[in-house]
């Protein structure tokens, strides 16, 4: 075998027999080529092999920075007149959707409990949570919120205090039906109750009769004291915030809500034709705003 270098300066492989009969080959032989060309595919699959590896490497790296910013925990705050359980419907679309859901059992004797019952359980998360609440439960969380693993806030047709308000003082800003009817009555030793028999009317009203009956006969009284309890810190002042409305609702005045919303630069979801029960009622519009504020939140 004998190797020459044409004019242009490639090289070309003539094999001796071919040589001796004036025969030349201008067409290497790839099989020949291999044996006496330096083989570059080693090289090139060791590059391949690098840089799928440094992609690989990557993967996981950006992988544990979204999981770290990830929102997939979150605590539900029940208010007045109600317990946890109310939140069934919303728990289970969201822990289907493989959030850690908790929910608080505030046991409404005096604000201070409720903010104490709220902060145990936030104590419990591993990780940052979306704190949700549910009427005076907005109270409750905008005291207890500023605890440093809650990552933001939505109130569901709740109340938003300021430092220095209560959620009675703000009720009078804007009167709600209930507000203005005879449905709130009073124990002897200080605890408020909705009259079973007006509960659906004001509470309620698109829930099924025997939704409302149910409601109105397992109902949490609430210590009259808790309404007037000023808010100190509120966390909404320094944490993104949702409010959802409930455009129907009897309870709060829907224009308090939207005002409430307005002042703290809350992200605002109306749900139509919704009373103050809308979790309960319309537990698909709830868990959607509470899962795309998750999702904001982890961006």
């Amino acid at each position: 075998m004998f190797t020459s270098r044409s004019a242009d300066g490639s090289t070309a492989f003539t094999d001796a027999s071919q040589t001796a009969l004036g025969i030349a080959t201008p067409h290497p032989d790839p099989h020949i080529l291999m044996r006496f060309v330096p083989p570059m595919w080693p090289l090139l699959c060791a590059m391949l092999l690098l840089t799928t590896g440094c992609q690989q490497a990557a993967r996981p790296a950006r992988s544990a920075v979204k999981q770290q910013h990830r929102i997939d925990k979150i605590v539900l705050v029940h208010g007045a007149w109600a317990d946890g359980s109310s939140w069934k419907g919303v728990y289970d679309i969201l822990a289907s959707e493989g959030y850690e859901v908790s929910v608080v059992q505030t046991p409404l004797t005096s604000f201070r409990d409720d903010v104490a019952a709220t902060k145990r359980v936030l104590a419990l998360q591993n990780g940052r949570c979306l704190l949700v609440a549910h009427s005076y439960g907005g109270s409750v969380i905008t005291e207890a919120g500023t605890d440093s693993c809650v990552a933001g806030l939505v109130y569901v047709a709740a109340h938003m205090p300021d430092a220095g308000e209560s959620e009675a003082e703000n009720g009078r800003r804007f009167p709600s039906d209930l507000s203005k009817s005879n449905a709130i009555k009073k124990t002897p030793d200080g605890f408020d109750y909705l009259d079973p028999a007006q509960f659906r009317q004001y509470f309620a009203a698109d829930l099924t009769a025997e939704q409302a009956a149910f409601q109105a006969h397992s109902q949490v009284l609430i210590a009259e004291a808790n309404f007037q309890a000023l808010i100190t810190k509120p966390a909404w002042r320094d944490k993104p915030s949702w409010m959802l409305v409930a455009a129907r609702d009897r309870t709060i005045n829907p224009d308090l809500e939207r005002w409430y919303a307005s002042r703290a630069k809350s992200n605002m979801v109306e749900v139509e034709g919704a009373s103050h029960l809308v979790y309960v009622s319309h537990p698909k519009e709830v868990a959607a705003v509470i899962q795309e504020a998750a999702q904001k939140l982890a961006k």
